[in-house]
């Protein structure tokens, strides 16, 4: 083994995993999160709403089936770092085109593979989030050491070492104190073009073409897709876009898509949707659930761990039926903040733990969900939602 191949992940707590090297040389540093997804490794890599965070992966196999251009869900990967039990040696898929090894590496984010990676899961749930570094060690600390020796951390010098990184870890600025969502936006108007729909089941066609202006606080492609297959000319606008400037699009209806960071950091956002509410047909997905949510008076908090995965319970309270959905998000709406004179009213929970998962006003033609429809990872089941929004749509243009 190289000495050059190992490397470290370590907490702010004192926590430290031992493993190896893959993808980029440079060190990545951020918040260290875990997704329970069993595949999407690649639609996660390339979700903006990661920006910021080492993400590790708690299905024990990543990489079995390889990398390919058609399942990136943004212009780039995001993510700071990617955390592995073992990266599969071999690959095999019809579709692969290349590796997460080359992937990471191209794009410089670093990745560890061979670490305990229950162990490192089990620390967050009872920690909660915490910032971390994934740092290649220097030849000098182990050189001439074999795998055994490293991952178990208890050479004096790997030691040393390590602790050092503890150190560099909690001088990691909090994730709550910056502001992503400026760095993954669109830099200017983009008018979304067709795209292939495969080898999902052709979606309901709106023909009468509506116009739909998308706020991109960090989109993922399958939102876009989702909109245009069902026939919706889109609009994807910067994040900073005023009222002025979506209303220059004509939309019929106005998406706040997912994103990263705190949602109170997203201010120019939660001005721009308070003035929207009761304009036009509005749907918020993720950080625009949460957007939606502060707009209207509410609250957001931090949860322990987050929800991060591809089977999430929720319940929609309005028709008492569950689904399974895919998650990203490690805030949530404040359901006793919501002040009752907005006419919103809490729509769908989370199974799990209570926390709300969807807002919808009595009459005006606007809801959120906070997990995800498009999935990207993850189940299709909840595309309908879309369709709903659509009619929503057509509901107030026939007004």
């Amino acid at each position: 083994m190289p000495a050059s191949d190992c490397a470290v992940l370590a907490l702010e707590t004192g926590d430290t995993f031992f493993g190896f090297a893959f993808g980029a040389e440079a060190p990545g540093a951020g918040e260290v999160v875990f997704n329970t997804s069993m595949t999407g490794y690649q639609e996660i890599s390339t979700d903006a709403s990661y920006r910021g965070q080492i993400v590790v992966m708690t299905y024990p196999l990543i990489d079995n089936y390889g990398v390919n251009p058609d399942d990136v869900e943004s212009r780039r990967p995001w993510i700071s770092g990617l955390a592995v039990r073992e990266l599969a040696p071999t690959h095999s898929n019809w579709r692969q085109q290349s590796n997460m090894h080359t992937f990471l590496a191209q794009h410089g984010i670093a990745g560890i593979q061979g670490i305990d990676t229950r162990a490192l899961t089990r620390t967050l749930r009872i920690k909660g989030h915490k910032r971390g570094v994934l740092r290649r060690a220097p030849v000098s600390v182990a050189n001439g050491m074999d795998p055994f020796t490293w991952v178990r951390g208890r050479a004096p010098t790997a030691k040393s070492w390590a602790a050092e990184q503890v150190q560099a870890a909690k001088r990691v600025l909090p994730y709550s104190e910056q502001r992503y969502v400026a760095e993954v936006t669109t830099p200017d108007r983009q008018v979304a073009g067709p795209v292939r729909w495969a080898p999902w089941p052709t979606p309901p066609q709106r023909a009468d073409s509506p116009r739909i202006a998308l706020l991109d606080v960090g989109v993922k492609t399958n939102i876009v897709r989702s909109l245009v297959s069902r026939g919706c000319h889109v609009d994807v606008l910067p994040y900073g876009a005023s009222v002025r400037e979506i209303d220059g699009t004509d939309p019929d209806g106005v998406v706040v898509c997912n994103g990263p960071g705190d949602p109170e950091q997203a201010d120019r956002a939660i001005d721009t949707v308070r003035d929207l509410i009761g304009r036009r047909p509005l749907m918020g997905v993720c950080l625009g659930h949460q957007i939606l949510g502060l707009a209207i008076g509410a609250t957001t908090s931090r949860l322990p761990y987050g929800h991060r995965g591809a089977n999430q319970p929720i319940k929609d309270l309005d028709t008492g039926r569950a689904h399974i959905t895919s998650q990203n998000h490690g805030f949530q709406v404040d359901a006793a903040s919501i002040p009752p004179s907005s006419g919103f009213r809490v729509s769908h929970v989370n199974l799990n733990d209570g926390s709300v998962e969807g807002l919808a006003h009595d009459s005006l033609p606007v809801f959120s969900v906070q997990y995800h429809p498009e999935a990207s990872p993850g189940p299709q089941d909840n595309q309908y939602l879309f369709d709903r929004f659509l009619d929503l749509v057509d509901d107030n243009r026939r007004s």
